[in-house]
């Protein structure tokens, strides 16, 4: 059973595009499906987190309004963390699902019980995980993941 979802963020929860303003104001485009989904995988009792190689404040601002208190912004190297974190709760690698989609993701999804990635992840995560989201980052692969989290759990997607 798959009990904690940590995501990485740019190219997964997003398309991996960053805007910025003439000012330096950064903006990111989420998917209000994936929020979807996270916000059913929460009610079914999964835990979430986020663990990005960028710090970002709206990444921040979003994760807040989904409910996710686990969130790591700014990590280089993210497998210690992404450990930590399960050991912390009390999780096996077996009860983590792990969803990214560039290199410095792949540590952990080798790690992870379930690693998934979004279809237009780089070539080389493409080839190291258990599942592909029929999706690209940004596009609702997240919450095509969530889906599958909550079918191998037992779990339907109700309202």
């Amino acid at each position: 059973m798959i009990r904690l979802l940590a995501l990485d963020v740019d190219g997964t929860l997003t398309d991996g595009g960053v805007y910025l303003d003439g000012e330096g104001n950064e903006f990111k485009r989420f998917d209000i499906r994936d929020g979807m989904g996270l916000v059913r995988l929460r009610k079914a009792g999964v835990m979430l987190a986020i663990v990005s190689g960028r710090a970002s404040a709206a990444t921040d601002l979003r994760a807040r309004a989904l409910g996710i208190e686990c969130v790591y912004n700014g990590v280089t190297d993210k497998l210690p963390v992404l450990q930590a974190l399960a050991a912390e709760l009390g999780l096996a690698a077996g009860e983590v699902a792990y969803m990214g989609d560039d290199v410095n993701d792949i540590d952990s999804l080798r790690w992870a019980g379930l690693s998934m990635a979004p279809c237009d992840a780089r070539p080389e995560v493409l080839a190291v995980v258990d599942w592909v989201a029929p999706v690209g980052g940004g596009r609702g692969a997240v919450r095509e993941a969530a889906e599958k989290i909550l079918s191998l759990n037992g779990e339907t997607m109700r309202p």
